[in-house]
């Protein structure tokens, strides 16, 4: 079996930055090699063009083009060419890209196209509530309309983008995963009241309601501490720096008791969750997040947001707290919980891990994506 992934971005070195998707497609490929299947990835929209081999893995680096009119249809057509060549030089047998902007629109390959539901745009554009630009919104219909088979990382994801797009065909669930064996408990000692959230600094991943959060909970415990990890993005509706949208909210207390620590390579972000006596994590949009499967893999309780994906992931009161995050009052009070009762704390990431194990793990994931493609190269057949 040869599969080939489709993809804007993959964590490497040589790629542009790479965020969940990317991540989700990495732990992906690496297991399928490891499982006996050959792998191939093709990086589009990236500044040079370049096919390498690492890991047993065909890396295809593919360069955005310029044109004076119709470069969406025209970089397609070149990416079509540039697939064709290569389902049929290298026999890849089926062909998987995700939904977002609907790359795959007016394509025509040469093997089964899968597209997986990590969260297209009008998808994102609904949980936050905005206007989705037509062009995007024909790209994505475009694409999930025409592709041969459906996958979806979430039940939530596929139920709202079926209804979004009137999509008629069966979705299969299979959710992302994670290495248990690379994200596992830490030998490293917790930080008493220290807090953690990781991940874009932005307004729909509930920033601003986590600067409400702990100015309420550094209200009741002074010494607690809060830990920023990740990028700092321009925030869509003021146009300002999301950090200083927080600044602006944070009490002069709890300023004082927030650290922020910017982009982090993979092994510092492990050290950083170690480290956590807590994890927050209070989005609004997401499909399956690979943050909440990496903290719960490495044992630590959550306090998430309790939308949509939440329930297929986490279990409130068991794995951690679920709590909508504009309950500002409610989901601080969850947070100081944790940090003033280390055993429910530590019962409840041994439940996230094991939970985890059970149904997120790279292992059993690997086996139900590989039973799916066997199924689907056996009906081309």
């Amino acid at each position: 079996m040869h599969l080939a992934f489709l993809t804007p971005e993959y964590p490497h070195e040589v790629t542009s930055p790479a965020a969940g998707i990317g991540t989700s497609i990495k732990n992906m490929a690496v297991a399928l090699i490891e499982a006996g299947v050959k792998v191939s990835v093709f990086v589009y929209g990236q500044k040079e063009e370049t096919i390498f081999l690492e890991g047993g893995i065909k890396f295809h680096l593919l360069k955005s083009h310029s044109f004076k009119f119709g470069g969406w249809f025209l970089n397609r057509k070149i990416i079509q060419k540039y697939l064709n060549k290569h389902i049929l030089a290298d026999k890849i047998d089926a062909i998987e890209a995700p939904d977002w902007t609907g790359i795959t629109a007016f394509m025509q390959l040469k093997c089964p196209l899968v597209i997986r539901m990590n969260g297209s745009d009008a998808y994102f554009c609904r949980l936050d509530g905005r206007r989705q630009k037509r062009k995007n919104f024909w790209f994505e219909k475009t694409a999930l309309k025409s592709a041969d088979y459906l996958l979806s990382v979430s039940e939530f994801t596929a139920n709202q983008t079926a209804e979004i797009f009137n999509l008629k065909k069966p979705i299969e669930i299979i959710p992302n995963s994670v290495d248990v064996e690379k994200f596992k408990p830490s030998q490293i000692a917790f930080v008493q009241n220290r807090i953690l959230y990781f991940g874009s600094i932005i307004r729909k991943k509930g920033l601003l309601e986590l600067a409400q959060i702990f100015n309420e909970v550094n209200a009741k415990n002074p010494t607690a501490e809060l830990i920023i990890a990740g990028r700092d993005v321009v925030d869509n509706k003021t146009g300002k720096s999301t950090k200083n949208l927080m600044l602006e909210i944070l009490s002069d207390p709890a300023q004082k008791q927030t650290h922020w620590l910017g982009m982090l390579a993979y092994e510092e972000i492990q050290k950083q969750i170690a480290l956590a006596n807590v994890v927050v994590l209070p989005s609004f949009a997401e499909a399956l997040p690979m943050t909440w499967l990496e903290a719960m893999a490495m044992e630590k309780a959550l306090v998430t947001s309790d939308i949509g994906w939440a329930k297929e992931v986490m279990v409130d009161g068991k794995t951690g707290f679920t709590e909508n995050p504009k309950n500002i009052s409610v989901y601080a009070d969850k947070i100081l919980q944790l940090l003033q009762n280390p055993t429910l704390a530590k019962e409840m990431g041994g439940a996230a891990r094991a939970r985890v194990k059970q149904k997120f793990s790279t292992e059993v994931v690997t086996k139900r994506n590989v039973e799916f493609y066997d199924r689907i190269i056996q009906d081309k057949m």
